[in-house]
């Protein structure tokens, strides 16, 4: 008989698998997960930093590592290991579905086989593609532009698989654009920002930079995804920020965050850019979801990884 995490009082805690749980949102979620009392397992190509956290250590395409991971004790999982870039996407497709689709497939097997009733993914509201203007909800239709938002709706259609052949509980967190503490290795608009600050650097911005885009603070990403680990049924579920902007705000916001004059370069617009992204999120709201970071307080809380001042030297960076 499986076990319903739902069944058991959230403060005695569950055992969460989460997959992907060394990198930046991954360490936020498993931070949130411990708070709310849970025990949390994480496999990843990495160590996670902290050695009181189990880590299943490879890579969760070879099925030795997932059978090491998924354990029968488990019960609930969350996936965010995925191969995210765009780019990376149009030129070596293969390997992004080996590890956006197969893996997730061969992921949900072993949770049926093993009586795990609770996965929660990572998805993208890439799965629709371009919409213009046009607010972005759960009821578009799946029409992805790239290899990677190919996968990830091939990822939310095999969960939706999943919950109508097995009863598996299956939410799809949709999120936009991720930023905070803990990103600066990545190479996104935000940590390109907050480089050019810490550096005296320049950032370009294409075309007129009034293109608008969504960010999400990652904390409120990562209390999201423990929502959904605990009640939210299946189904795709947009996270993102109170409002959009437009690039030319987000990069204010950085020079507000920062006291700092980061000097803006336009370069011609990109072919293919999507004019924006702007997402509703009323279903969200509908399960106890709102956004608490303003867009210059999450910048103060990411510059907080690249401020070079003195007083920033010799802080915690493992502190997520």
């Amino acid at each position: 008989m499986s076990r319903s995490p739902a069944a058991v009082d959230p403060p005695t805690g569950w055992r969460v698998l989460v997959t992907g749980g060394s990198g930046f949102i991954g360490r936020h979620v498993v931070s949130s997960l411990r708070e709310a009392g849970h025990q949390v397992i994480v496999a990843d190509l990495n160590d996670f930093p902290d050695p009181a956290v189990q880590t299943v250590t490879g890579d969760l395409c070879e099925p030795r590592v997932r059978e090491d991971a998924v354990t029968s004790e488990i019960g609930a999982i969350v996936h965010l290991a995925a191969a995210t870039s765009v780019l990376g996407s149009i030129e070596q497709p293969a390997h992004v579905h080996r590890t956006n689709v197969e893996m997730t497939a061969a992921l949900l097997e072993l949770a049926r086989q093993r009586g795990v009733d609770t996965f929660v993914l990572a998805s993208t509201n890439a799965v629709v593609g371009n919409v213009g203007h046009a607010a972005i909800t759960e009821d578009l239709p799946l029409a992805p532009l790239t290899p990677y938002g190919g996968t990830k709706a091939a990822a939310e259609m095999l969960l939706c698989g999943y919950a109508g052949a097995y009863a598996l509980r299956t939410p799809a967190v949709r999120l936009t654009n991720v930023y905070g503490r803990g990103m600066v290795h990545k190479d996104s608009f935000v940590p390109r920002l907050l480089r050019a600050a810490a550096g005296g650097g320049q950032v370009q911005i294409y075309g007129d930079g009034e293109q608008r885009r969504d960010l999400v603070h990652v904390g409120d990403a990562a209390r999201a995804i423990v929502s959904a680990v605990h009640d939210w049924p299946s189904g795709p579920v947009i996270i993102g920020g109170a409002r959009s902007y437009s690039v030319n705000e987000i990069a204010q916001a950085a020079r507000d965050a920062t006291g700092l004059p980061i000097e803006a370069v336009r370069v011609a617009a990109k072919p293919g850019e999507m004019p924006a992204v702007v997402v509703d999120i009323t279903r969200a709201r509908s399960r106890g979801y709102a956004p608490s970071v303003t867009l210059v307080d999450g910048m103060r809380d990411a510059w907080a990884d690249f401020d070079p001042s003195p007083t920033m030297q010799g802080r915690d960076d493992a502190r997520v």
